[in-house]
């Protein structure tokens, strides 16, 4: 029988914010894909886009049932198996547009990278919370952690898929800045690393990805080819004014100017339709969300489950940065998707998860108040 305090600790204020999220994404999806809706209603992506939701929200629960301590024991196994999948995408993986990010198994696709988000940050909270690191580890200490991350990196740069690259980079640097790092480690790695710009560009960048960052640069160095997604983005968001244009009434995303409007880009379909109130409401929500998300990292019993829910606030904070900053042509666009308002299966499973695993935290913080 389940103990009566993890049900009373269940934080369902996180879960309130997150539905309305999900809504929000629901209209902008229903909005982009409305021709496609209207001429499949029985077969388009915003149906499978519920469908995914539903899968997500049975991993979200079924991640509420294992005790979060036992992930300690586990996270070399789970980061193992991750990285050999990432090895694979490289081999055998399904290309797409020049990419390869995708495995199928049984007829069912998913992204590993997205996975190792999760899972980048169950090993970095297993490793920072056991009793041989303090805070302000010195930086032998750090050298595990780096490497840790490093290698995944490399593998998704590899795909090509910097956004996702980018994401792991963010969540465990947050992660080690909250264990805490002395500056002089800081100025160590920011000399490091500044030899590594010019064969970083060289050779690992992909030629549209260094176009992507030079038109961040120079917006009107290609207005009608690499620079025309940023463009038209602006524009839409621009055109939605104050209150919006209304619901399908969005002229950029209508007439089809808006590109991958349904993932990377449902941010300027939502902002064009609801204008500046409507991307307030979307963003306060968010600030809402990471705010309880690390209400509980404060109560939270132990080292390793502050860990985890910093790791998990930190997974939704960057992604929703990083896709906003995108959009509106402060950030180079990287191909990475809106938490829980853009469409796609592996990254709503992975965030539902990350939402789980933040709960799961909050339900067994009981055993702290009963010492």
């Amino acid at each position: 029988m389940m103990d009566r305090r993890l049900i009373e600790n269940f934080d369902w204020s996180i879960i309130w914010v997150l539905f309305a999220i999900i809504s929000i994404g629901l209209l902008s999806i229903y909005s982009a894909l409305y021709p496609q809706i209207q001429a499949r209603p029985t077969s388009n992506l915003f149906l499978k886009q519920i469908v995914w939701l539903a899968i997500g929200f049975t991993v979200l629960c079924c991640s509420l049932f294992i005790d979060y301590q036992k992930l300690r024991s586990i996270s070399p196994w789970l980061y193992g198996l991750i990285l050999l999948l990432l090895l694979i995408v490289l081999v055998a993986g399904r290309e797409v547009n020049g990419s390869k990010r995708w495995l199928e198994i049984a007829g069912f696709q998913f992204q590993p990278s997205e996975f190792m988000k999760v899972v980048i940050v169950i090993q970095l909270a297993s490793y920072f919370s056991s009793q041989d690191v303090s805070s302000f580890p010195s930086i032998q200490k750090l050298v595990f952690p780096v490497v840790s991350v490093i290698v995944p990196v490399l593998l998704i740069l590899a795909e090509p898929d910097l956004g996702t690259a980018i994401s792991i980079m963010a969540i465990s640097a947050t992660m080690i800045f909250f264990v805490g790092i002395r500056w002089r480690y800081l100025a160590i790695l920011f000399l490091s690393g500044l030899p590594l710009i010019l064969p970083v560009w060289e050779h690992v960048l992909k030629p549209y990805q260094k176009r992507r960052v030079l038109i961040l640069l120079r917006p009107d160095l290609d207005p009608l080819g690499a620079g025309y997604h940023i463009r038209q983005s602006k524009i839409a968001i621009g055109s939605g004014m104050l209150w919006g244009k209304g619901f399908l009434n969005g002229t950029q995303n209508k007439l089809h100017f808006l590109p991958e409007k349904h993932t990377d880009f449902i941010f300027s379909v939502w902002a064009e339709e609801w204008g500046f109130v409507g991307c307030a409401v979307l963003l306060v929500l968010f600030c809402l969300l990471i705010f309880l998300t690390l209400r509980v990292a404060r109560r939270s019993r132990d080292r390793f489950g502050t860990l985890i829910v910093v790791g998990m606030s930190a997974l939704i904070l960057w992604q929703a940065l990083i896709n906003i900053g995108m959009v509106i042509g402060v950030l180079p666009v990287v191909g990475i998707t809106l938490p829980f308002v853009s469409y796609g299966g592996s990254s709503l499973i992975t965030l539902c998860l990350a939402i789980g695993m933040i709960e799961n935290v909050s339900m067994r913080r009981y055993v702290f108040q009963t010492r």
